[in-house]
């Protein structure tokens, strides 16, 4: 009896009890919708405008009608910065998810109200584009865009920011160290605010827009790379120096032990992990999170 007893208490026991369903209710994510940068396409794409992009896990290819996607800080702690992202891709695709919009929601952690450019490919098979012509005028557009429409946004026009991965960064040093092409396309009254950012962040960047061809009127520079990246180490040393000698203010981080793309939380080394924060303190230190950086005089 006692063994029959025992064993019926064992199964007991071990047998799972049905409990009340605890989860939450599904919460439906708010689809993300790009904003045209032109409302009647852009220059030389409006024969291509209506052909589908193509993506892939975390990869988009196939743009021919350049948006910014807004992913909004919390206006609880919103501190009226503003960043464009420029993801890499060496101009063949975009890596839009690690190299955009988990970099957005990071930015928004820090109060930052985040915009990711959708833009055009120079080096995608039967592309008509260039990297110097469409590309920088997509991410010169995007500049002008948030300006636009900076108070819909909590976005103070005066703290917008451009950040380029890889070949993202490329585009960040063409419109932000080098002049703006004479004779580009000027289609309405947002072609005539100025493109130049506030601020730039170079991460990893490739060597295009280099050497700098107006480093005086740069603005002032966040740079990190890896110390083993064959393509990309040179290149943000090379601005750097270019900046530094310029007397912009200019913050070089060069990681041992890191290669090509280590993006967020992508990488074993403690330090690597931690170059967000750098830049969270860098934009700190200078002001641009409470807006107390000095003002620069707007770029001709």
């Amino acid at each position: 009896m006692w063994l029959r007893t025992s064993a019926a208490l064992l199964l007991a026991a071990a047998t799972p009890t049905a409990l009340p369903a605890e989860d939450p209710a599904p919460v439906q994510q708010p689809v993300q919708k790009g904003h045209p940068l032109w409302p009647d396409g852009a220059p030389g794409s409006k024969a291509r405008r209506n052909e589908p992009e193509v993506g892939r896990d975390y990869w988009l290819r196939n743009i021919h009608d350049p948006s910014l996607t807004a992913f909004p800080a919390d206006p609880k702690h919103r501190n009226g910065v503003g960043i464009i992202i420029f993801p890499g891709g060496g101009h063949r695709l975009l890596v839009w998810t690690n190299e955009g919009t988990k970099v957005a929601t990071a930015l928004n952690r820090m109060g930052i109200t985040a915009f990711v450019l959708k833009y055009r490919l120079a080096n995608e098979p039967g592309s008509t584009y260039t990297v110097a012509g469409d590309a920088a005028d997509d991410a010169r557009r995007a500049v002008r865009w948030v300006r636009a429409n900076a108070a819909a946004y909590g976005v103070d026009p005066a703290r917008l920011g451009v950040m380029g991965f890889s070949a993202g960064g490329e585009l960040v040093s063409l419109i932000a160290d080098n002049p703006e092409p004479a004779g580009r396309p000027v289609t309405d009254a947002t072609d005539r605010i100025s493109a130049r950012p506030d601020f730039q962040i170079l991460v990893f960047p490739g060597p295009g827009g280099l050497p700098a061809r107006d480093a005086a009127h740069a603005p002032p520079a966040f740079i990190t790379a890896g110390s083993l990246d064959q393509c990309c180490a040179a290149p943000s040393v090379a601005l750097y120096q270019q900046l530094r000698e310029a007397h912009v203010p200019a913050e070089l981080h060069m990681y041992a032990g890191a290669d090509h793309a280590f993006n967020l939380d992508e990488s074993n080394r403690i330090s690597i992990l931690h170059w967000p924060d750098r830049l969270a303190d860098w934009l700190a230190d200078e002001g641009w999170l409470d807006g107390s950086a000095s003002k620069r005089p707007p770029a001709r």
